[in-house]
């Protein structure tokens, strides 16, 4: 029988198992745990090998050096870790806002929560930036009237939380939590101007019930993912030093 015959049979086949009326009735299924049991496949892991070894590579390159190990329990209202994650958007993001636009970001606010990994003394490196933002969040820049910039003072003073500023934005709250002053570029808020502000992408959405963000007047995409902004900013600093300052802080009485 030729292959050409044995292509024909299997048409009619599988014509004719069409026409019988059958109907699924059950689905089996066996789990199979990944353990180190299972023999791992030598051809495969020789094709990913090199692709491998090149991420580490990549991921492993020293791009700047900090000289103590900051982490984002090292303060009540502002640390050391978020002030440099705010700054740095600051900086990179208003590079490709002003481009685009012919404006400038006002100030940065980012989350607590979405700092996740400690900068360690000694070497930095592009692993770095993975470790301490895994996410895939983006920089976007909302504009805001003075009055929800006012709700957004509000909310930080309620939080008691070192949610990361950038150093544009001042707040000092009274001792039982009230907002005492709130300025931007050293000038106190006005309720009807206009002011740009960047935050992520899931803060925007509402994340960590952040609200004040709706409504506004205009919203930009950077398409700019915070995780590399802080490679491009770890580029550009040979020596990281963040510090703890005024940006947020509290009366005693």
């Amino acid at each position: 029988m030729t292959i050409k015959h044995i292509f024909k049979l299997s048409f009619i086949l599988i014509i004719f198992s069409c026409n019988n009326d059958t109907h699924l009735s059950k689905i089996e299924g066996k789990r199979l745990d990944i353990n180190e049991e299972i023999v791992s496949d030598s051809s495969i892991e020789n094709y990913i090998r090199p692709y491998r070894e090149n991420v580490n590579k990549n991921l492993d390159s020293v791009i700047s050096y900090a000289i103590e190990t900051y982490s984002k329990s090292d303060g009540d209202l502002n640390t050391a870790i978020g002030n440099l994650m705010a700054d740095a958007v600051q900086s990179e993001s208003d590079i490709i806002f002003n481009k685009r636009t012919g404006k400038h970001i006002d100030f940065v606010l980012l989350n607590h929560g979405g700092i996740r990994s400690i900068i360690s003394k000694g070497n930095i490196t592009t692993r770095t930036a993975y470790e301490v933002m895994p996410f895939e969040n983006s920089v976007v820049v909302v504009k805001l009237k003075g009055t929800q910039v006012q709700k957004l003072a509000e909310y930080l003073a309620a939080a008691k939380r070192a949610h990361p500023i950038s150093k544009q934005f001042q707040l000092t709250v009274s001792n039982n939590d009230a907002v005492k002053s709130v300025t931007v570029n050293n000038k106190e808020i006005k309720n009807n101007e206009y002011y740009y502000v960047a935050t992520n992408d899931y803060l925007y959405n509402g994340g960590d019930r952040m609200t004040f963000f709706h409504p506004n007047d205009s919203l930009y995409v950077l398409d700019y993912k915070i995780r590399n902004v802080l490679i491009d900013y770890f580029k550009k600093k040979d020596t990281l030093n963040p510090k703890r300052d005024n940006r947020f802080i509290k009366l005693n009485n």
